[in-house]
């Protein structure tokens, strides 16, 4: 699965960063970033994508480039 962030929607809510701190911080700006989704399970993944308000994270198939969430 292959994670993005849409820095333009993040509003540094921060849920992000607390279920997927392997994957997930906040960078210089209070936006949320990538650091590494290898060090977070799928299942964080989608919880933390979920979690977001603004749907700023973005799931896709890393095979057919479809988008799973939002």
């Amino acid at each position: 699965m292959k994670v993005r962030v849409d820095r333009n929607l993040c509003r540094s809510v921060g849920s992000c960063v607390a279920i997927a701190p392997g994957a997930f911080q906040f960078d210089a700006e209070k936006k949320a970033v990538l650091i590494e989704p290898r060090d977070a399970d799928d299942d964080a993944l989608w919880r933390a994508a979920e979690s977001c308000p603004y749907h700023a994270i973005i799931l896709e198939d890393e095979a057919t480039g479809e988008w799973l969430y939002p």
